[in-house]
This record gives structure tokens, C-alpha cells and sequence, in this order.
């Protein structure tokens, strides 16, 4: 059997999530989703580097440990979220720019769906927000949550 993506609905939803209201609704959708579809659900968390910790090295320190530990804050909301939604959620940490990496990991586990939250900043109505690059990718279906 040949795998042919998007057939009977998703079998594998990635859920972009950075702790935002609207990537947290994001991800209590993508559940639920998950859940109806019998779903595998992949949550990515992307957490870029500040500049400002490559200019102070005595700031780099205390900027990761402060990264370490919204990672693993993260984990626990995914994990106690997986739980209230009756699901399993994977949760994947990475580094780097939300689109690339969220665009990567949804390539490599050969994603059905992808589900983000919607963006409320300003200047991304100009530039492009994360899920009207996700959308523009045409790679997905790309589900934007308010």
C-alpha cells in the first residue's frame, strides 16, 4: 500500500503552540481534532534565540535557563492538556523560526494537518503572519484558530 497523504482525514496533526492565547486555543482544536480522527498529535514549541544573550555573555546563562524552563512549563501544559482532551499529545521543543521549523517537522512526519493560532500582531497583516505562510506553502491544510 503506497502512502497517499490526506485520505479519510488526518492521520497526523501538527499543532504549532508558543504559549499564546490564540496557539493554546490552536492546541486545545488540534486535540480535539486529534481525538475524533483517532489521530497521532504532534505539538511543536519554537523558541527562537534573543539577540540579546549572543551580545552579553553574562546574560546567556540566565536566558537559558529561563528558555529551559518555559520548555518544560510547555511540556506540562501539553501534557495536562493531552489529559483533560483524552489524547496523546508528542511534544517536540525546537529552536528557531516558527515557519522553518513548524514547515520541517511537519515534512519529516508526513503531516495530514497543520493547526496554528492566529496572529495579533500588527505588522504581520503587512509582512505575513506564520499562518498565512503556512497557508501560501500550499503543502497542508492549515487550520487557523482565533
Amino acid at each position: 500500500m503506497s502512502f497517499e497523504l490526506g485520505t479519510d482525514g488526518p492521520k497526523v496533526i501538527v499543532v504549532g503552540v508558543d504559549g499564546s492565547d490564540t496557539s493554546m486555543r490552536a492546541g486545545a482544536y488540534a486535540a480535539g481534532l486529534a481525538r475524533r480522527q483517532r489521530a497521532r498529535l504532534v505539538v511543536v514549541y519554537v523558541t527562537g534565540v534573543p539577540a540579546a544573550s549572543r551580545l552579553v555573555a553574562e546574560a546567556a546563562g540566565a536566558v537559558e535557563q529561563a528558555a529551559a524552563e518555559a520548555t518544560e512549563d510547555m511540556r506540562r501544559q501539553v501534557e495536562q492538556g493531552a489529559l483533560h482532551a483524552g489524547v496523546n499529545a508528542e511534544f517536540i521543543a525546537v529552536r528557531g523560526d516558527p515557519y522553518q521549523e513548524i514547515v520541517r517537522v511537519a515534512g519529516e512526519l508526513r503531516a495530514d494537518a497543520v493547526v496554528v493560532g492566529s496572529s495579533r500582531h500588527f505588522g504581520h497583516r503587512f509582512v505575513g503572519s506564520l499562518a498565512v505562510r503556512l497557508v501560501k506553502a500550499g503543502r497542508w491544510p492549515v487550520t487557523v484558530v482565533p
